[in-house]
């Protein structure tokens, strides 16, 4: 041909094998990203057939990871993370050290050096960002509590992954490999070269947050004057990579972090909407490329060269590290369901670990074996990930089902979990039972408390309920999809109970077992759209409010006022 194509191969055979594969895999009732998978495998060097440019695909992967990041940042607020900072924190870096541990006492019985036992482990500690995106949108667990505290426990990962990217090389030669200046490291260097980066890291967030926070709305309030959709929509994107890009360069902060905060300062105008729209079909494709290329990067014949090495990676990934999870979640007292989601969340690896698995390579700590070995467990445990969400419910309701194991996994004496004795009996008669302390749950409770209208929460994150009983707030910690949340509420003396939105599934759970506790209550639901608001009403469980609605009924509402006082002079 008389010009280089590989980028049009790559897109044209990637797609193309994509949707035959994803259509495949749901026809199976499998999901999509198996499909995708397999189609990486298929145009791989490593198999016979069509072989597409593995470089190329890597970055597009890249272009693919930011702007899930994007996403992510678009819906997470810093807000949102400091809510859960308290098990995302403490619970992330346990975790890693767990899942690390693990990897490198394998690595060692097979003989390994300490150094690329240490990568190795470090390489199954970190689960995939992308995936779980997926996986919890898939669910509908993004915008739940448990959602929230997984994705602010994954992002405590990215960070520690970014840390460890930075010291890695100038430890190499410590840990007997080698170098990439081919020089030795001094060993005051190392903790030069880690305050330097967490400088540089804190530097980078202070920037977003002071200055990125205030100019990146600015921008693209100026540019929707304009009336140009396409302009508008290069805005969103130019924001996304440049930010991310810039991240890189001038602050040596990951790309994916930097469009997480690029997201985040999205947010902050009053156009996030729109521009989650617009970019929606771009973070859809670039994910598709991404899973594609880490089928690319996978070479079948280790299946059948190290069956057993293959196992005890998916075990250390799918088991070691969903146990510690659960365990460290269950010991911060969340309930079982959260410590169920967080463990899915975990039982998997991706983009990170292949990073740190390229760069093991190349400071001669690994082996290509070694990179096999992380990709198997990477493109099994992903495979796999989403018939482990599936599985939270079924493993949920056996747990339920024996009663003892339940209350030896959950908190029994939780503080949190029960209304404080000393609290007057009298306020727990004729109260409002609010469950969800949400952007409408905050509104109601602080109308109705200037009121002198007495209100008990009933909340899942556990540092929001520690708040609210530091503002001397009535509250309880847990689902209230659990009849002991609701009793502690005292939901039977309760003259009304308001139910945020959420699941219509966990709304009838709730509105069932307080009308059985209850059957006088009056029940107020807020739905999520128009169709959620009908199916809600059909069920007659209660009155049933959203949005649109309530906002068309005060305009109406100001308008006739209007006219009616202009009649009136």
């Amino acid at each position: 041909m008389p010009h280089n194509v590989d980028l049009i191969v790559l897109l044209a055979v990637g797609f193309g094998l994509a949707l035959l594969c994803g259509y495949i895999s749901a026809r199976l009732r499998l999901p999509p990203l198996i499909g995708y998978l397999i189609a990486g495998i298929l145009i791989s060097p490593n198999t016979p057939g069509i072989e597409a440019d593995l470089g190329l695909a890597n970055q597009l992967a890249e272009l693919g990871v930011m702007f899930l990041m994007f996403g992510v940042g678009m819906h997470f607020s810093l807000k949102d993370l400091l809510q859960v900072r308290r098990i995302a924190l403490p619970g992330a870096i346990l975790q890693i050290a767990v899942a690390t541990l693990l990897g490198l006492a394998v690595a060692m019985f097979w003989g390994w050096s300490f150094g690329s036992a240490l990568v190795f482990g470090l390489s199954l500690s970190c689960a995939s960002t992308v995936v779980l995106l997926k996986a919890l949108s898939d669910q509908g667990l993004l915008e739940s509590v448990n959602g929230k505290i997984a994705v602010g426990w994954l992002l405590v990962e990215d960070l520690v992954m970014v840390l460890v990217l930075v010291i890695l090389p100038a430890t190499a030669v410590l840990l007997g490999g080698k170098a990439l200046d081919h020089g030795h490291v001094a060993s005051t260097s190392i903790w030069l070269t880690l305050g330097l980066t967490l400088l540089k890291v804190a530097g980078f967030i202070a920037f977003m947050l002071i200055i990125g926070k205030r100019l990146v709305p600015m921008i693209m309030q100026f540019v929707v004057r304009l009336g140009s959709r396409e302009l508008f929509t290069l805005t969103v994107v130019a924001c996304a990579v440049s930010i991310a890009y810039g991240s890189y360069a001038i602050f040596g902060v990951s790309m994916a972090l930097g469009a997480f905060f690029a997201g985040m300062v999205v947010k902050e105008s009053d156009f996030s909407h729109r521009a989650e729209e617009e970019t929606l079909p771009l973070r859809e494709v670039f994910s598709i490329l991404f899973f594609v290329s880490v089928g690319m990067l996978f070479d079948p014949h280790i299946i059948v060269e190290q069956p057993l090495h293959i196992l005890a990676v998916v075990a250390i990934i799918m088991l070691g590290k969903t146990l510690a999870a659960m365990g460290l979640v269950l010991f911060f007292r969340y309930p079982i369901n959260t410590a169920l989601t967080v463990g899915a969340s975990l039982a998997q690896i991706g983009e990170f670990s292949f990073i740190l698995a390229t760069l093991g390579i190349s400071l001669g700590l690994l082996t290509t074996s070694a990179q096999n070995l992380i990709l198997a467990g990477a493109l099994f445990s992903i495979t796999l990930n989403s018939f482990v969400f599936s599985a939270i419910e079924p493993a949920q309701r056996w747990i339920r089902a024996r009663s003892h194991l339940a209350r030896l996994l959950e908190r029994s004496s939780d503080p949190l979990a029960m209304l404080p004795d000393e609290m007057d009996q009298s306020y727990l008669r004729d109260q409002v039972v609010i469950v969800g302390y949400g952007e409408v749950g905050r509104r109601v409770t602080k109308t109705l408390m200037e009121q002198n209208i007495k209100v008990v929460i009933a909340e899942e994150n556990r540092e929001i309920v520690e708040k609210l009983r530091g503002k001397e707030i009535a509250a309880v910690s847990g689902a209230a999809t659990e009849p002991s949340v609701l009793i502690q509420a005292h939901i039977m003396h309760a003259r009304m109970l308001i139910i945020s939105p959420m699941d219509i599934l966990d709304i009838h759970r709730i509105v069932d077992i307080a009308k059985q506790l209850n059957p006088q209550i009056q029940v107020l639901v807020c739905a999520e759209n128009k169709e959620e608001a009908e199916v809600i009403r059909a069920d007659a469980i209660g009155e049933v409010f959203y949005a649109k609605e309530e906002m068309a009924i005060n305009m109406s509402k100001h308008i006739l006022h209007q006219i009616e006082l202009a009649h009136q002079h």
